[in-house]
């Protein structure tokens, strides 16, 4: 499978990727639609990638201009991969986190203003995720969220939180994705 950044300092640059079907990374078209939809907000962010694999979708984000991207990847062979990648890209060795995503998200304590998630399909992440997610300790107050999930694991509208909006949504094949944003300022829930 081959997956190269599409935009920014990096354009063109091929990243690494296991040979199977291990790895679902983001295909380019939807990696563009998604940084379209994110025009302006990535220079100077501060982003999370978690699920992060390849890292597609935090080293787009770097190549953009963002001021600093964290990768969490549990899978040690998904891990050995990203940071080749990474080093390739100029990224530190220490923004690789090599931990679960909710282990990540439970100790997080400093919020991200861009927070991409694209789990493994069908094994239950989103509904694992949300209560940590909406807490507001992960997610920057006008911050993005990106979930990438399949049709039966998204989330229904009427449980997210009143400060929190589906800016843009669309699907490709089996994969449905969203893009949230929260609202600058808000009362609490």
């Amino acid at each position: 499978m081959s997956v190269s950044i599409i935009a920014g300092r990096h354009r063109g640059r091929r990243l690494l990727t296991p040979a199977g079907r291990s790895l679902r990374p983001t295909p380019g078209a939807v990696r563009e639609r998604l940084f379209n939809w994110l025009e302006g907000q990535v220079t100077g962010a501060r982003v999370l990638d978690l699920f992060a694999g390849s890292g597609a979708l935090g080293l787009e984000a770097w190549s953009r201009g963002a001021r600093e991207v964290v990768f969490v990847e549990q899978d040690p062979g998904h891990r050995r991969l990203l940071a080749r990648n990474l080093a390739a890209c100029g990224v530190a060795p220490q923004q690789l986190a090599g931990t679960d995503a909710l282990g990540y998200l439970q100790q997080c304590t400093r919020p991200f203003d861009i927070l991409f998630a694209d789990p493994p399909f069908d094994q239950g992440w989103p509904a694992r995720m949300a209560r940590l997610l909406w807490e507001d300790r992960t997610l920057a107050a006008g911050g993005w969220l990106y979930l990438e999930t399949s049709a039966a694991e998204q989330w229904d509208d009427a449980l997210i939180p009143r400060h929190w909006q589906a800016h843009r949504r669309g699907h490709c094949g089996t994969a449905h994705y969203v893009l949230y944003r929260t609202l600058p300022e808000h009362p609490h829930d």
